[in-house]
């Protein structure tokens, strides 16, 4: 049987990564990353997602402490509205 290890951010893209390996075949494994989120909601999706196709769910811990983001630090507003940035 084949493996796989999916990147799985409980997010619709990666849960379908997830889904697409097991109707593989694949015996598979899901890895989040805690890597100091604002919230905890990417995390229980992930491990709400393992649950339901009954995997494996590792959660690597990552200290991202000494990068600026809007993901990690409160003190900095999440962009929004970012009109034309992708043109």
């Amino acid at each position: 049987m084949s493996k796989a290890v999916v990147l799985l951010s409980g997010g619709l893209d990666s849960t379908t990564c997830l889904a697409q390996a097991i109707a593989d075949g694949c015996e598979s494994t899901a890895i989040s990353f805690r890597y100091g989120q604002r919230h905890t909601k990417e995390l229980t999706s992930a491990a709400n997602v393992c649950k339901f196709y009954k995997v494996p769910h590792v959660i690597i811990d990552l200290n991202l402490s000494s990068f600026r983001s809007a993901l990690t630090r409160d003190d900095i507003d999440v962009p929004m509205d970012r009109e034309g940035e992708l043109d």
